[in-house]
This record gives structure tokens, C-alpha cells and sequence, in this order.
């Protein structure tokens, strides 16, 4: 199963974020075991490197980027993504991008904790906490 994992869910694990964390680092477990095919968008990357390099310098930025990119598949933002990124009803434009970069990676599934921010996606949209009881739930 191919997920897109949003910037906020990273954000999670690199920041140890206590409330929501734990279920964040559940999935990327999940992806490090290959139980799931984990993305993140492009924007992703350069959001998280931007932040980290702000907070802990850019060597420490350099570390957190080479070992996300290691794990996860990277879906791309190209003309395309950003083209029907546009056409999207969406509130905002990088929920968009992810979205789209999301679709044309092929993800069959998004994991933020903004729900809301996607109530017009084409695909399914869960909470970590929430999907981590759906995969509980498949074996």
C-alpha cells in the first residue's frame, strides 16, 4: 500500500511533538519494515530542510534529509502536479501540490493530522492514529 505521509507527520517525529508522535513513529516504522510504501512530496524535503537547518544548523539538516529520503519514495512536483494543483478546490495552495504529487505517485492513501485541510481529496485522507487502527486491523 503506497502513502503519502504530509510535511506535519515528519514534522512530528523530527520535532518529538509529544502528543503526536508516537503514532507518527509507529508509521514510519511501518515504512522502515516495508509494511508500507512510504512517500513524501518533494515540498516536503525542502519545507523540513529549511526548518531543521533554521533550528539545529545545516549540517543537522543535511543528516534529517539523507535519512528521509533513504526511506521514503519522493513524489515529485512537476508542471503537472502544479498545473492541476491550480484546478484543485482546495484552501490552500500546498495542500494542493501535495495532493496532486500525491495522485500522480500513485499513493493510495494521505496521513496528516490536518484532515480538514483535505476534505476535497480524490483519495482517502486519515489521521496516523487512525490509520495505524486500519492497518492494525487488516492482519
Amino acid at each position: 500500500m503506497k502513502v503519502l505521509f504530509d510535511t506535519n507527520v515528519i514534522l512530528d517525529v523530527l520535532l518529538d511533538r509529544d502528543e503526536f508522535s508516537e503514532p507518527a513513529i509507529k508509521l514510519m516504522a511501518k515504512v522502515e519494515e516495508a509494511d508500507i510504501d512510504g512517500l513524501i512530496c518533494g515540498t516536503t524535503v525542502t519545507t523540513i530542510y529549511y526548518l531543521v537547518a533554521k533550528a539545529l544548523g545545516h549540517e543537522a539538516a543535511r543528516r534529517h534529509i539523507s535519512s528521509l529520503i533513504s526511506l521514503f519514495e519522493i513524489a515529485p512536483v512537476n508542471r503537472m502536479v502544479l498545473e492541476d494543483a491550480l484546478t484543485d478546490k482546495f484552501n490552500d495552495f500546498e495542500d494542493a501540490v501535495l495532493h496532486e504529487a500525491a495522485i500522480h505517485s500513485g499513493a493510495e492513501y494521505i496521513i496528516t493530522r490536518n484532515i480538514a485541510d483535505f476534505k476535497n481529496s480524490k483519495i482517502p485522507v486519515f489521521e496516523p492514529t487512525e490509520f495505524l487502527k486500519i492497518i492494525e486491523s487488516l492482519k
